[in-house]
């Protein structure tokens, strides 16, 4: 839902239907799970529509607070839930008075395909997602007004700035010469896994783990790892090798590439935890950054753990297979139980499997981590990675995508004032 649009050609698709609802959902269905526990007390479900926050003439509800933090749940955002929902809230109201002011309505059909953009991403349709998110007790109005209040912000920053803006060709040609080949890069990073199995355990490592996102040397984050990680590399301090950012997924990928050397990351979601990691070097690479980077891993779960019987089956293993297909020969009629073999995207894959395999070539194995319940030792092997290459842009693009970044320049100067100027009042949830 960018500031101006921009016509792609269709992609044919990497996966069935049903596969890809599969893959989309799971994640919404992690963040389901997290919610399991953590129902409403008594007194906050007899003052649901109290008031927790006035903005300007417009009140923010308990009851509206309760569904932003569910629905934040269930898309697994990082951090404090509470203030962040609070803050989209407070940013939201803001944006709806202005909106008002400037005499913008947002239709229903524009609502629509609004919200069918942002499944979309999940590559759901809306009834879809609706189903997913009831399960957690969010209403279908909750995400309809999550939607509809962004496009009409879209649509205030457009009627009040588009026509100002222009982009010369001096402009377009400094943003191709960025686009050359040698603007890929490769970094160093050291890594802390955090556990967290329950809700109680996830707001504690989420504690920690923003405390470590403060950690700016690498001694300190090197001896946090060794006292406090569950991953392997803690005997290593945490350090990892060299990896392309490419490879990496696109929530460590967006803030590394942000990070000075010995600077750490906000906290990343994993599965049964919370990750931080920290730049410890980067460096440029003669050779194009990709458009996208897919993977084909097998995934073999051994019985056992982290334990000595587990380590050995592995190595054993290792030592008779250099390929996948060598691994499936090993185990003819295998089930997907036992073996899981999938070709996706960097983005579809869950954060530790991404982070693992990016340290792979072809043929390489981790044993590093461990299943869902700690139970079996996961044998995991890089079969393929294939790179696509950026296509050529053309000045045409260069210039929407120029204009779309002054746009979002201008909408967040914007909310800042309306946030100077506004009257903001919290109210006591006691």
């Amino acid at each position: 839902m960018g500031f101006l649009r921009q016509t792609k050609a269709p992609q044919t698709p990497r996966k069935s239907t049903a596969s890809a609802w599969t893959c989309a959902a799971s994640g919404l269905v992690l963040g389901l799970a997290t919610l399991v526990g953590m129902g409403a007390t008594p007194a906050e479900a007899q003052n649901l529509f109290a008031p927790v926050k006035k903005v300007n003439d417009r009140v923010i509800t308990a009851y509206e607070l309760s569904q932003r933090m569910a629905f934040l749940t269930i898309l697994r955002a990082p951090g404090n839930l509470r203030e962040l929902a609070m803050k989209q809230l407070t940013d939201e109201a803001l944006q709806r008075q202005a909106a008002e002011t400037a005499g913008i309505a947002i239709n229903a059909e524009e609502v629509l395909a609004g919200m069918s953009e942002f499944t979309g991403r999940f590559n759901l349709s809306v009834e879809e997602f609706n189903k997913i998110i009831a399960q957690a007790g969010i209403a279908p109005e909750s995400f309809r007004d999550f939607v509809s209040g962004g496009l009409a912000w879209r649509s205030v920053v457009r009627e009040r700035w588009q026509g100002r803006i222009s982009v010369t060709d001096d402009e377009i040609d400094r943003q191709l010469s960025l686009t050359a080949p040698g603007q890929n890069v490769r970094v160093l990073l050291s890594e802390i896994i955090l556990p967290a199995q329950t809700p109680e355990a996830m707001q504690i490592a989420n504690a920690r783990a923003a405390e470590l996102s403060e950690i700016t040397t690498l001694g300190a984050f090197a001896s946090a790892a060794r006292n406090s990680s569950v991953a392997p590399s803690r005997g290593r301090s945490g350090r990892l090798n060299w990896t392309e950012l490419s490879d990496l997924p696109p929530a460590v990928a967006g803030q590394v590439v942000t990070l000075e050397p010995g600077h750490v990351t906000d906290p990343v979601p994993v599965k049964n935890g919370v990750a931080v990691f920290q730049l410890r070097a980067i460096e440029e690479l003669d050779r194009p950054t990709p458009q996208d980077v897919t993977v084909e891993y097998s995934a073999l779960m051994i019985p056992g753990g982290r334990s000595a019987e587990a380590l050995t089956q592995a190595a054993e293993i290792r030592a008779k297979a250099d390929s996948c297909n060598d691994l499936f020969g090993l185990f003819p009629g295998s089930t997907e139980a036992q073996i899981q073999n999938e070709t996706v995207t960097i983005g579809e894959l869950p954060t530790r499997y991404a982070v693992e395999l990016a340290q792979l070539d072809e043929g390489e194995v981790s044993t590093a981590l461990t299943s869902a319940n700690g139970q079996s030792l996961v044998f995991l092997m890089l079969c393929s990675r294939s790179r696509e290459l950026p296509e050529e842009v053309s000045r045409d693009q260069l210039r929407l995508r120029l204009q779309n970044q002054r746009l979002q320049a201008y909408s967040v100067a914007y909310l800042e004032e309306l946030r100077a100027a506004a009257f903001i009042e919290e109210f006591d949830p006691q």
